[in-house]
């Protein structure tokens, strides 16, 4: 009986089938197919049911080769590269999008995500307080221990060469990183380590890992090593305390030093720069004066040669106002007598001057000789000034001639 044969639920009263009745049914169905084909004489009932099958059987293995052939699409996003392996060897990378390969088990897809930045920590795990000392100690140039910790961030640059150059890409990395920090800091001081030259120690420790890495074609691009932490062993901090403040005090000392310098030099040199420009301007005015005095002289010159009695005669009246407009006392020595006559200038303004009369300044007097102004009236000596001043005028005249 078939499976479709619309009598076979009624002849069962309707209930479910007999499950070994069909296996029974399936089993010679099977055996028809492939061992008594084209043998024996069946009735005609049976020989439909057979193609029956073997349509429905044909079906299913279209339907499952086209499943199978549609295992074999998939989807690259742009921040991944897709790598086609055919029995298991490299065949080639794919670009973002959709593709297809070969289904599984003659191609298969590895999908490797080459804009995402790996982090792989030296020195340290998680935190900086959980240090990894074997990792973290390293000796300077200086044979001074110092405890470095640092991170090392990569992406990938070949996804090909990822996958199959690296056993553990983590690992890799952190030993190449390793190994060319330790090389760097062999290299240099502890101080230019630890302060100053912290970011050249990290960009040579970056150079020469992405060249190790390069040389065992890892496939991976070193973006950025950070440094942590570094400083002293914990054994040794007080102590390089205190050499870090004598280095502090050091400098500020210096600061001082170059402060006080700035602010004495420029002065320094202002001032020599002031006694320079009044030397010089000393000098200009000596030279001014000099040639002034030669230009009078010469013009003196010339009027004498014309009029050398009346020249002569002015030089000595202005001599003479010079003179006794500078002077508080005259002596007037008297013609063929020998009495010497004294003129007290200073009272005689003083006086003027108290009786309401306004000189000029550059009349004021000293101090007086009180004897000398008692032995004199006032009043005489204001009336022999004319007269003692025409005489002496009139004896340098007689000297001259």
């Amino acid at each position: 009986m078939g499976l479709n044969d619309p009598q076979w639920g009624n002849k069962n009263g309707g209930g479910p089938p007999d499950i070994e009745a069909v296996l029974r049914d399936i089993n010679k169905k099977i055996s028809a197919l492939f061992g008594n084909k084209g043998g024996g004489t069946g009735n005609t009932g049976g020989g439909n049911n057979s193609n029956k099958f073997n349509a429905s059987i044909g079906l299913i293995a279209v339907v499952v080769a086209l499943i199978w052939i549609a295992s074999g699409f998939y989807i690259v996003d742009a921040s991944q590269r897709g790598v086609v392996l055919r029995f298991g060897s490299f065949v080639e990378t794919t670009q973002p999008g959709p593709r297809w390969h070969m289904p599984f088990p003659i191609e298969s897809v590895e999908v490797v995500n080459i804009s995402q930045v790996r982090t792989v920590e030296i020195g340290y795990r998680d935190n900086v307080k959980n240090k990894i000392l074997k990792e973290s100690l390293m000796l300077t140039d200086d044979e001074n221990i110092i405890d470095i910790q640092f991170a090392v961030q990569y992406f990938l640059k070949d996804p090909g060469e990822y996958l199959f150059n690296n056993r553990a890409p983590d690992e890799n990395v952190r030993q190449a990183a390793e190994t060319s920090i330790r090389e760097i800091v062999g290299k240099n001081k502890m101080d230019f380590v630890l302060y100053e030259g912290r970011e050249q120690v990290a960009a040579a420790t970056t150079k020469l890992a992405q060249d190790i890495l390069d040389r065992y074609k890892s496939g991976i691009l070193l973006s950025k090593v950070t440094m942590q932490n570094a400083q002293p062993p914990e054994q040794v901090q007080a102590a390089f305390d205190d050499a870090v403040k004598a280095g502090q005090d050091r400098e500020r000392q210096k600061n001082e030093g170059q402060a006080y310098a700035n602010d004495v030099i420029p002065r320094a040199k202002g001032a020599a720069a002031r006694l320079m420009q009044e030397a010089e301007g000393y000098r200009q005015r000596v030279i001014a004066s000099a040639e002034g005095d030669a230009s009078r002289f010469q013009q003196v010159l010339l009027e004498y040669e014309k009029a050398p009695v009346v020249t002569r005669e002015r030089m000595y009246i202005d001599m003479m106002q010079q003179i006794l407009t500078s002077t508080s006392k005259v002596m007037v020595d008297q013609k063929n007598g020998n009495n010497l006559l004294y003129l007290p200038l200073d009272k005689l303004i003083q006086s003027t001057a108290q009786g309401g009369l306004p000189l000029p300044e550059t009349q004021a007097a000293g101090h007086i000789d009180q004897q000398a102004a008692s032995s004199a009236p006032i009043n005489e000596s204001a009336a022999l000034m004319p007269r003692a001043r025409e005489e002496l005028r009139g004896r340098n005249r007689e000297a001259r001639q």
